[in-house]
């Protein structure tokens, strides 16, 4: 099992986010759900990690099911002091996200309905390079509430 290299540190100034390349494998949600906790407890946004965690499980199990690649990107960004976005990346820029609804008797298929259900907002981002697409990065953000 791959383990997190680097202890997660707040960055400073700018806009604070951990990335990282792991197998695309599904013991990765573990490893996933770890990186969006210890980043959320630096930034003090405990109170959004257990949607966090559950976004960034269900972003993994999407890769793992319909990228034919051997990695994937793992990321966790603050761009601003209110929002979280969790995201994974992987080269299968040709396999876009598409929401749709699953039938009662399916056993999966419901990833994304359920992202869309408990994220502020979700999308997806092409990753290019001069002419050529080569990844893409499926992603949910997350707001903090006033007062919490």
């Amino acid at each position: 099992m791959t383990s997190l290299s680097k202890q997660i540190q707040a960055a400073p100034i700018g806009h604070p986010a951990y990335s990282q390349t792991f197998p695309c494998q599904p013991e990765t949600a573990e490893i996933g759900r770890k990186l969006v906790r210890d980043a959320l407890a630096v930034w003090r946004l405990d109170d959004l990690a257990d949607r966090a965690v559950l976004i960034m499980s269900e972003l993994i199990a999407n890769a793992v099911r319909h990228t034919p690649y051997p990695s994937i990107r793992l990321m966790v960004g603050r761009p601003s002091a209110v929002r979280v976005r969790i995201g994974v990346v992987d080269r299968a820029p040709s396999r876009l996200p598409v929401l749709s609804p699953a039938d009662a008797d399916d056993e999966s298929g419901r990833g994304l309905l359920l992202i869309d259900a408990i994220a502020d907002r979700w999308g997806y981002d092409l990753c290019r390079s001069r002419s050529r697409v080569w990844a893409k990065e499926v992603w949910a953000e997350l707001l903090k509430e006033a007062g919490q």
